[in-house]
C-alpha cells in the first residue's frame, strides 16, 4: 500500500483520516503541522514535520494531500497546494467508499470526496476541493478549483461554482446558475 502524508493537523484532518482509512488505498505515513506540534499524535498518527521538512520528505513520501479546512478563507489551502506542486508531490483525489461518484464524472487532483457525498454524471470537480459529507453535486455541474462544498449542500444540474467559493452547509442552488464567493449555510441560490 502506498504511503501518504497529510498536510495540516486540525479538525478537517481528522475527517480526512477517517476517509483514507475507509478507502484503504493509502497508508498514512504522518502529518505535517506547526513545528511546535512535531511528535504529537492525531488519531494515532504522528506529526512528523513542519512545512520546512517537506522538501526532504518528498523523496520518501511522494504522495500528499492538503488537510487544512476552508471556511472563511482558503488562502492557506491554496498556498500549501502550490508549495506541494512546486515540490513535485503527487496529490491524488481521495474518495470515500461511502460516497457515490459516477464513472462519468471527473475529479481533479488533491480533491477529497467525503462520506455519503454524491456526484452525478458529467459533473466536474476541480483541484484541491473539499466535497464534504452528504453534499450532492448534480449532473453537468462544474466545481472549479479550491472550493469547499460543505455538508448536506445541494448543487443542482448545470450549475457552475466559481474557483475559491465556500458553499455553506445545507445551501441549495437552482439549476444552471453561477455561484461565486461565500455562500452562507442554509442559503437558496437562484
Amino acid at each position: 500500500m502506498k504511503e501518504i502524508i497529510l498536510v495540516g493537523g486540525g479538525g478537517h484532518c481528522k475527517s480526512v483520516i477517517d476517509v483514507i482509512e475507509q478507502e484503504a488505498k493509502y497508508k498514512i505515513a504522518g502529518i505535517i503541522d506547526k513545528k511546535e506540534l512535531i511528535g504529537s499524535d492525531i488519531l494515532g498518527y504522528k506529526v512528523i514535520g513542519c512545512d520546512d521538512d517537506l522538501v526532504h520528505l518528498r523523496e520518501k513520501f511522494p504522495h500528499v494531500i492538503v488537510t487544512v479546512g476552508h471556511v472563511k478563507s482558503n488562502a492557506l489551502r491554496i498556498k500549501l497546494f502550490n508549495l506541494l506542486k512546486e515540490l513535485d508531490f503527487h496529490m491524488p483525489s481521495i474518495v470515500s467508499p461511502l460516497a457515490y461518484v459516477s464513472k462519468h464524472a471527473d475529479i481533479d487532483e488533491g480533491t477529497i470526496i467525503m462520506h455519503h457525498a454524491l456526484i452525478n454524471a458529467d459533473a466536474k470537480v476541480g483541484k484541491n476541493c473539499i466535497i464534504n459529507s452528504k453534499a450532492l453535486i448534480e449532473h453537468d455541474a462544474i466545481i472549479e478549483d479550491h472550493c469547499h462544498i460543505a455538508t448536506a449542500s445541494v448543487i443542482n444540474g448545470g450549475t457552475t461554482v466559481k474557483a475559491n467559493t465556500f458553499y455553506g452547509s445545507n445551501a441549495t442552488s437552482k439549476e444552471y446558475v453561477k455561484i461565486d464567493g461565500f455562500i452562507k449555510a442554509g442559503s437558496v441560490v437562484k
